[in-house]
């Protein structure tokens, strides 16, 4: 048991348990922690900054951007204030609010990806009658819906998960209170749970994935047709963004949701959460910063302000 800790406290074993370099990774985990809020930072100022982005395809990445920023708040903070105190208990309620936070946030980017890529295909299949598709009002009832929605499936899933009882070890082989790796803790029978969670997993994994492919088969159908080739490209270098990141996402969790009380070793089903936790979130403002050219244009006009304002402040300082 861990210093300090209640005998209603769980042990997270972390990540880095049986790393020979557990002072890298916790280094490079950092890292990514910096890079992921500094990038889905910068790119929601951005859009929220800038007129020219004010379209519903960027209010959209802007609520993406909140997801991923509070998705990687949710873990990594903890995993390293664990490493660094040597202090890896958490208490009942902080793991509850643990996997309630993991789950609305991932049902709710499930939901956004999926709206995300209808938005794409009103653009390009039908853009007479996009304005009227999607008009701010519809673009603030889908981001309350993601939202919503994410909360609703979390709250149900946390209250159910949270009920089971738990009998000898309270050592959670994960780096976060993930609900499967607390169920393994369980004296209950959590096969009926095991059940919903593989039900749950084709309403908001195995549907939202189908509908994005099935949208992106008919925008590339729509795309091999466009006669400018600048438009032809535009429209394949954000979709293929959009791809990108939805290939990050769905790829781990359909992996792990959908083979419930699976086989798979602790240390790979980690592995797979450290894609969809920690990478993704990281990713994702780079993937459609770096492939959008109105997002570098915005990004090369704010910096050229503050450039200009920098040496007109130099210049004044210096006559005085």
């Amino acid at each position: 048991q861990d210093n300090g800790s209640s005998t209603t406290d769980f042990i997270l074993l972390g990540l880095f348990s049986d790393s020979q370099h557990p002072g890298l990774f916790i280094t490079i985990v950092l890292l990514i922690l910096g890079v992921a809020i500094t990038g889905n930072c910068v790119l929601t100022l951005l859009i929220w900054s800038n007129a020219h982005l004010h379209t519903p395809m960027y209010f959209l990445l802007s609520q993406l951007s909140l997801m991923d920023l509070m998705l990687i708040s949710t873990t990594v903070p903890k995993m390293a204030t664990d490493f660094f105190s040597g202090h890896r208990s958490i208490s009942r309620i902080g793991c509850g609010v643990q996997i309630f936070l993991y789950l609305m946030l991932g049902v709710a980017e499930c939901v956004l990806l999926t709206l995300m890529a209808l938005d794409r295909y009103f653009a390009i299949c039908n853009p007479l009658r996009y304005p009227v598709l999607m008009t701010p009002r519809v673009c603030v009832q889908m981001a309350t819906g993601s939202w919503a929605g994410g909360v609703l499936v979390s709250l149900v899933h946390t209250v159910y998960a949270m009920h089971f009882s738990i009998c000898g070890s309270r050592k959670i082989h994960h780096f976060y209170c993930e609900v499967m790796a607390l169920l393994k803790l369980s004296c209950e029978s959590t096969s009926t749970y095991e059940k919903v969670v593989l039900v749950s997993g084709v309403v908001f994994l195995l549907i939202p994935f189908g509908l994005i492919l099935i949208s992106y088969t008919l925008i590339l159908l729509t795309v091999i047709h466009i006669n400018s080739r600048k438009g032809r490209n535009k429209a394949l270098a954000t979709c293929s963004s959009h791809l990108g990141v939805v290939s990050l996402y769905f790829g781990p969790a359909m992996i792990i949701y959908m083979t419930p009380g699976s086989s798979l070793p602790p240390e790979v089903d980690q592995h797979l959460f450290v894609f969809d936790a920690i990478i993704t979130p990281m990713m994702n403002p780079l993937i459609y910063s770096l492939r959008n050219k109105e997002v570098l244009g915005a990004l090369r006009k704010v910096l050229g302000r503050r450039l200009l304002f920098k040496q007109e402040t130099d210049q004044a300082s210096i006559k005085h």
